[in-house]
């Protein structure tokens, strides 16, 4: 029954072309189609998510992300202590399958909010990952404006992808962004862990304001080893969530602001193109998932639309 449950997300139950022509051709959903003045940039919408999250501390809201070991099988089959970065793990929904089925594998995972932070350990703990409290190292940080700490990659690494320094950076401080930090991982006579092998952007993209994707995109690629690979899944373009979106809730091109407070961004396949490929990444998959499931209670067919996409960091020829 799992797996069967796990098989429909990423299945293909009707055409994302044909859904965009029933899109077009409704006269109630013009509102989405519609130019969207350009607006000045959106501010950091964190205080919204930090509030979202505290009225979801009980975990139940989402759900244990096991499809992803299906769409993304590089993390069940990578080397022992291969290094991942899950950029906004929320309670550990995308994490905890991951070291359920790696036993070996680095997670280390950032998030804005500290109770989610905290909130993610406590489920780890309950969830009896074997020794789950060395794989996982969560961080405190707003990554749509915050770059990450260079103990994940510090500059002088990245330039020769060799981790040779013998100390943490001088620039390297308790703050904020660190203190939930646990660097007891962290050699002595290294400065950063050399940077990471994957990184997992899973529905988190989508909740940061348009204007600030590139920046994420561009730090993930900066702390990505050559080679490594980033797998993304989030909102499509025309998902039956943007739909229900009212006229006065729209925010931008395919932007929209719930009434909590928090963002939710619907992507093309072009934007996600474009948003990558900028940042210098190798496009290896990249399309639409669409789901087509019924509500139980009242019979109403849903039909989501996802993206799935894997972009990997090119080696240099001089490797």
């Amino acid at each position: 029954m799992v797996e069967e449950k796990e098989a429909q997300y990423y299945s293909k139950d009707f055409q994302w072309e044909e859904l965009r022509e029933e899109v077009e051709r409704d006269p109630s959903l013009r509102h989405h189609l519609a130019p969207f003045p350009s607006s000045s940039p959106h501010p950091s919408n964190v205080d919204a998510w930090r509030r979202f999250h505290q009225r979801h501390s009980t975990g139940r809201f989402f759900k244990e992300r096991r499809y992803l070991l299906k769409e993304f099988p590089e993390l069940v089959y990578c080397d022992d202590f291969t290094n991942l970065l899950e950029v906004g793990c929320g309670n550990g929904s995308t994490v905890l399958p991951i070291l359920r089925a790696k036993q070996n594998i680095l997670v280390h995972a950032c998030d804005c909010s500290e109770e989610v932070l905290e909130k993610a350990k406590e489920i780890l703990a309950t969830a009896n990952v074997r020794s789950h409290e060395h794989q996982f190292h969560p961080f405190l940080l707003d990554f749509s404006v915050s770059g990450f700490p260079n103990w994940l990659f510090c500059a002088s690494c990245q330039k020769t992808s060799l981790a040779k320094p013998l100390n943490l950076p001088s620039d390297f401080k308790e703050n904020e962004s660190t203190r939930l930090n646990d660097l007891s991982f962290l050699r002595e006579d290294r400065c950063c862990i050399g940077g990471v092998d994957f990184i997992t952007l899973i529905f988190t993209l989508s909740a940061v304001p348009f204007q600030k994707m590139s920046f994420v995109a561009d730090n993930c690629f900066s702390v990505l080893k050559p080679g490594g690979l980033l797998f993304f899944r989030d909102y499509g373009l025309y998902d039956m969530t943007m739909l229900r979106f009212l006229p006065e809730q729209r925010m931008g091109c395919n932007e929209y602001m719930r009434s909590d407070g928090t963002l939710s961004y619907f992507f093309s396949l072009d934007t996600v193109k474009d948003l990558f490929l900028g940042a210098g990444f190798i496009e290896l998959e990249l399309e639409y998932c669409c789901v087509r499931s019924v509500n139980r209670r009242n019979g109403k067919k849903m039909q989501r639309v996802w993206v799935h996409g894997k972009f990997q960091k090119p080696i240099p020829t001089s490797f």
